[in-house]
């Protein structure tokens, strides 16, 4: 067994982020569908090392890279978030959410019909509904212990965490087929048009930057007090009713933050230099987490279950296209946002980042899709999946939790 330390494993990243980023631009097919870079070069990389793992070799990384990349990700989503920006998307966030809520419903639904269908226990599958596919690894990890307590499920945590790395492959690579189908119906903006004094950062993450080392310095103290003062929030509302994800928190952080100051006329937060350390973050972590899956514990799945995900999969896409693209305005917006959905209605927001990038750095910006996703994928899809799994938990055959 090869054990990488933490610099082999930052040097492996960045490798995987370079391959991802030659197969893109050399097979027709990925850049036709619109893969984002992360996820074709993860997932080539994780084919190869369940290759190496059936010839007895086995390769482990140092992941405490992780979960530092993904809040500074957050951290820069929430100093990117303009209190007068945001009431531009204004009736839409609203819409947005109300869809969001929808599919939950709909995950969880589907996942205990399924279950029943095919003999499982109803619990398993709402295990794999939206704990794990709307909510990711940590929601899935977080409830894995109340499901082995209330109803025995001694395999709960390998379940949670192989659904959720499930959904975070599949939601990598539906989203942009999605759009891509969704796109041939509505007209495109273009890569030449830049709407006036809206961040196009997270749009168009290859666009140049002009920074200095000062105002980086700047924006990376401004990083370090969100993660800081985030970090104590989630202590303080650790085990209340008021608990929050560590990421929920630091984007509330950088958010006020970030309005504070405007708001004070103290400092203006220089949102492309922002943008910059925010899509670095992203980039690295999706590298990191899509090189160390392991497919293996996919493979194990029981047929059952992987019926159970592959139909979850399905209906993502069909309500993408049907629900999510049409009450959006069935527009280019929409199909970008249908993407967006994609990514964390299976995956996470980081994953619904990369694939509205992979769209708008070839068909155009889209403003509106960048400033919903980010507010409702990190930081209201939290709370709404909570008071959902609550209610589902209270029906009569569950036990009533």
């Amino acid at each position: 067994m090869f054990q990488l330390d933490f610099y082999g494993t930052l040097v492996a990243a960045s490798l995987v982020l370079l391959l991802g980023r030659g197969l893109v631009s050399r097979v027709d097919f990925l850049r036709a569908y619109n893969i984002p870079e992360p996820v074709a070069g993860g997932l080539v990389v994780a084919l190869l090392l369940l290759a190496m793992r059936v010839l007895g070799i086995e390769v482990k990384f140092d992941t405490s890279l992780q979960s530092p990349l993904m809040l500074t990700f957050f951290a820069t989503i929430g100093l990117s978030a303009d209190f007068a920006t945001l009431k531009k998307g204004g009736r839409l966030v609203v819409t947005f959410l109300m869809v969001v809520t929808g599919l939950l419903i709909v995950q969880n639904a589907i996942g205990i019909g399924l279950a029943q269908a095919l003999g499982l226990e109803p619990s398993i599958g709402l295990l794999m509904g939206s704990i794990t596919l709307s909510g990711g690894h940590g929601t899935g990890a977080a409830w894995a212990a109340t499901f082995t307590e209330k109803f025995g499920l001694a395999s709960a945590s390998e379940l949670a965490i192989a659904s959720a790395t499930f959904g975070l492959v599949l939601g990598g690579l539906i989203g942009g087929p999605v759009a891509r189908l969704l796109i041939k119906r509505v007209a495109t903006p273009g890569l030449a048009q830049v709407a006036p004094r809206l961040p196009r950062g997270f749009e168009q993450p290859n666009e140049e930057r002009a920074i200095t080392p000062f105002s980086f310095i700047e924006s990376l103290a401004l990083i370090a007090v969100s993660l800081m003062i985030g970090s104590l929030l989630n202590g303080l509302l650790s085990g209340t009713v008021f608990e929050l994800p560590t990421f929920v928190c630091v984007l509330f952080v950088g958010v006020v933050v970030r309005n504070t100051l405007s708001a004070l006329g103290l400092y203006q937060v220089f949102e492309r230099e922002i943008s910059v350390l925010g899509n670095v973050s992203l980039s690295l972590f999706l590298a990191i987490a899509l090189m160390s899956l392991k497919l293996w514990d996919l493979a194990a799945l029981a047929l059952p279950i992987f019926i159970l995900l592959a139909v979850q999969t399905l209906v993502m896409a069909l309500f993408a296209i049907f629900v999510t693209f049409r009450v959006m305005g069935s527009n280019y917006d929409a199909a970008v946002l249908a993407a967006g959905h994609c990514g964390f209605g299976l995956g996470a927001t980081p994953t619904a980042i990369a694939n509205m990038q992979a769209v708008t750095q070839r068909y155009g910006p889209s403003q509106l899709a960048f400033l919903i996703v980010p507010m409702v994928g990190a930081f209201f899809i939290d709370i709404i999946n909570v008071i959902v799994i609550k209610l589902y938990l209270l029906l009569p055959f569950l036990g009533g939790v």
